[in-house]
């Protein structure tokens, strides 16, 4: 297989950052929404799911691949900023979600992260099986309502199922005998 080192990058990340926000959201799951250990393997989750953007990036073309990049963007800082909020709220501090004023930015920028995995299925239907592209879309729906509710359960089995839809785009993608090229479109 011919690959660079930023393709073999980019593609361990469909591996690993399902993986480590499943770590998370089981440790939200059992020791609760305000857990600070569970809040740092989340902004480590969230950061590898950057670079789960970009790959798929990668893949796409045109103005679904760019639509996909900015919102992928939005999404990754709301992301972030929930874990990071997760850690102030461990510390007794004010909680974004229930503040007012500027705080409210971590609603719509938190909400672009499940739009990312809908785009991202958007792009994958192209080159991925059909049950890969309609589990990651209905992750996608379900992720708001376990992550908003802070349904463990659900929170769990959509991450479980993150790390099969990646993980199956992954071996797709190595198995390949040529990288998948960034398009020009």
């Amino acid at each position: 297989m011919t690959s660079t080192p930023l393709e073999r990058l980019l593609t361990g990340s469909l591996v690993v950052a399902p993986a480590v926000y499943l770590i998370a959201d089981l440790l939200y799951a059992t020791r609760g929404w305000d857990d600070p250990t569970a809040a740092v393997v989340h902004v480590l989750a969230a950061v590898g799911y950057t670079l789960v953007m970009i790959r798929l990036v990668t893949i796409g073309n045109g103005v679904l691949a760019a639509l996909l990049l900015v919102v992928g963007a939005f999404g990754a800082a709301g992301d972030v900023a929930y874990g990071f909020n997760t850690i102030h709220v461990s510390l007794g501090d004010t909680d974004l979600v229930d503040a007012t004023g500027a705080a409210v930015l971590i609603k719509p920028l938190g909400l672009c992260f499940p739009l990312t995995l809908l785009l991202g299925a958007a792009v994958l239907r192209r080159i991925a099986r059909t049950w890969t592209v309609a589990l990651l879309a209905v992750s996608a729906i379900a992720w708001p309502v376990a992550h908003i509710a802070n349904i463990g359960w659900l929170a769990v089995a959509v991450n479980a199922m993150l790390v099969a839809v990646f993980g199956a785009v992954a071996v797709a993608l190595h198995r390949t005998s040529d990288p998948v090229p960034a398009s020009a479109g």
